[in-house]
């Protein structure tokens, strides 16, 4: 074998495109339950049609954020090798619907999505389910900060950006937890963009140049905050997460798989690597991506892959002949 050979294979840009086709499947999968009331078939379709398809996939994928313990999760649960075996060693969150409520309700953005680093570089924060996450665009680097009262990093973010704070637009999940978190954001004359779920969306939004989200604050999924960070550090960002246990006995889990707690961590902690993706496929419309459409004979999906190495965004819309999803 050659030295080339033998070398190590990192994920390149041509995996993100064949990655793309799970998320694809995921959605297109998912299409017929969305607005039918049912979370759980909604989910069970997406996460059958993406594990079929990693499994085609040239790569050796370690699911370190998936659908749960093996004993819960038959397909996709945390620690499953994925794809044919063979090629780049990676790990992997997967997430084949963020956003089943939304999806069951017929509500706006449900992603599908996959997000990629190397091997041995992705947090694994699956013993913790929740973690407080800040999350800005370029002007937030070395501005905000977690640790300090929202009305104080709402009021530097404004500068930096040299921005009205009457125009800044905060979202955070609407909940009872986010009560006085709220109050404190419209207190300081910051807007709110409050959310029924799907937080890695808004996030991404925040991120983004030419978003209408200045900030994405809050206490979501752990799984999600891993999942995006590998596409904001590529976009330049600001991603910070403090892990948030809900008893004694999951800190504990926590604390014995090796997770910090009472710890900030920044995004070179949650995602060691430059060399990440992030793939999403819209399933509901959203300001990020629009969902599945079916019009005749044809199928129409709208994804994103950012690529931490490059810095790039493709937006890939693609049309799949229905008769082949029946």
């Amino acid at each position: 074998m050659s030295e080339q050979e033998n070398a190590v294979q990192h994920p390149d840009r041509n995996l993100a495109l064949e990655l793309v086709r799970a998320t694809e499947a995921a959605a297109i999968r998912a299409f017929p339950f969305i607005g039918k009331g049912d979370k759980n078939a909604a989910d069970k379709a997406a996460v059958d049609a993406m594990r079929a398809f990693l499994g085609t996939v040239d790569f050796e994928g370690l699911v370190v954020i998936g659908e749960g313990e093996k004993d819960d999760a038959p397909m996709l649960f945390n620690g499953e090798l994925v794809g044919s075996g063979s090629g780049p060693k990676c790990d992997i969150a997967v997430d084949p619907i963020d956003g089943t409520s939304l999806t069951a309700a017929g509500r706006q953005n449900a992603l599908s999505v996959i997000a990629v680093s190397d091997r041995g570089t992705m947090l694994d924060a699956s013993q913790i389910f929740y973690m407080n996450k800040l999350v800005t665009g370029p002007e937030g680097v070395d501005v905000c900060d977690i640790r300090k009262p929202i009305g104080e990093n709402i009021r530097a973010l404004a500068k930096a950006k040299n921005k009205p704070i009457s125009e800044l637009v905060v979202a955070v999940l609407d909940r009872p937890r986010h009560d006085d978190l709220i109050r404190e954001i419209r207190e300081s004359g910051a807007g709110t963009r409050l959310l029924l779920d799907g937080d890695v969306a808004a996030s991404i939004h925040a991120a983004s140049s030419g978003s209408r989200i200045d900030i994405c604050v809050g206490i979501g999924g752990s799984p999600e905050g891993v999942a995006t960070a590998c596409a904001i550090s590529a976009l330049g960002g600001l991603i910070q997460g403090v892990l948030m246990p809900r008893d004694e006995q999951e800190a504990q889990r926590g604390v014995d798989s090796g997770l910090k707690m009472d710890y900030v961590y920044e995004a070179k902690e949650i995602v060691q690597s430059e060399n990440t993706f992030f793939i999403a496929t819209g399933l509901t419309d959203g300001g990020l991506l629009e969902g599945v459409r079916r019009k005749g004979s044809v199928i129409r999906t709208e994804s994103i892959v950012i690529r931490g190495r490059s810095g790039t965004i493709r937006r890939i819309v693609a049309e799949h002949q229905s008769s082949r999803w029946i």
